[in-house]
């Protein structure tokens, strides 16, 4: 992210809603293609290629996207603003955040499982039930972000 001031990042937050997060997403997912306005609507479904334009406009006015002279889009900046904060990026994929710490957590208790058999006693099962409790709410936080992407 550039040097951007607290109140543009506001009014990009602010903008960024909608279908026009679901075009910058789309954007996201591969950083170095340029699209044009009819591959966005396509692929997304639009309604109409002036509905694809419209948003592609507004990321471009935002200095989200640039355009080449051929009337193509690119990416130019990628900012983490209200739900894209929570995601990272895998290559072509955005994750959400958690999922590094649920798998973490999930193999730590898989190996405490592993080498600590169950005993019945109180540190055993105050340990399982922290792990678990832990467990059970990471997932249930990954899986409502990934819920919440934009398609």
């Amino acid at each position: 992210m550039s040097d951007r001031s607290s109140s543009d990042l506001a009014v990009i937050e602010s903008q960024l809603k909608g279908k026009t997060l679901q075009i910058y997403w789309y954007l996201l997912k591969d950083p170095s293609s340029k699209v044009g306005v009819r591959e966005v609507q396509r692929s997304l479904d639009l309604s109409s290629p002036s509905v694809a334009a419209h948003h592609l406009d507004k990321l471009l006015s935002l200095g989200l996207v640039k355009k080449t002279l051929r009337g193509e889009y690119f990416l130019s900046q990628e900012v983490k603003v209200g739900l894209l904060r929570f995601f990272t990026r895998m290559g072509r994929f955005l994750v959400p955040r958690y999922l590094f710490y649920s798998l973490w957590l999930s193999t730590m208790l898989a190996i405490y499982v592993i080498m600590y058999q169950p005993t019945g006693s109180v540190h055993n099962i105050a340990a399982l039930l922290f792990g678990v409790i832990a467990n059970l709410i990471l997932w249930l936080e990954t899986v409502r972000l990934w819920r919440e992407k934009p398609f």
